[in-house]
C-alpha cells in the first residue's frame, strides 16, 4: 500500500510527463508534439451555428487568440490532418 506522500509523488510524475506549450501558438505542433492542450474545439461548432459576416474575437493578451485561429485553420484547411482532432470535442 502506498503512503499519501508516495501517491502524491506518483500523481505528480504522471502530470509532469505532459509538456506545457509555453509560447507555442501552432495548433498542429501542439497536437503532434503531445503538449498539454485545453480543448477549445467547441468554438468551431459555435462558429458554424452562429456564423456572421464578420466575427470579432476579443480576449486579453496571451489568452489564446492566435492558437484558436491556428486551430480553425487546421480544421477548415483542405487536406489538413483530421487526426489532429482525435479525442477532442469536435471529433
Amino acid at each position: 500500500m502506498l503512503s499519501i506522500t508516495d501517491e502524491v509523488k506518483e500523481a505528480n510524475s504522471v502530470e509532469m510527463k505532459t509538456k506545457l506549450p509555453m509560447g507555442i501558438e501552432n495548433f498542429r505542433e501542439i497536437r503532434r508534439q503531445k503538449f498539454y492542450y485545453v480543448d477549445k474545439t467547441a468554438l468551431i461548432r459555435e462558429l458554424l451555428e452562429n456564423w456572421g459576416k464578420v466575427n470579432l474575437f476579443t480576449r486579453p493578451r496571451r489568452f489564446g487568440k492566435t492558437l484558436n485561429m491556428s486551430m480553425l485553420k487546421c480544421f477548415f484547411e483542405i487536406g489538413s490532418d483530421s487526426a489532429l482532432f482525435d479525442g477532442l470535442e469536435i471529433s
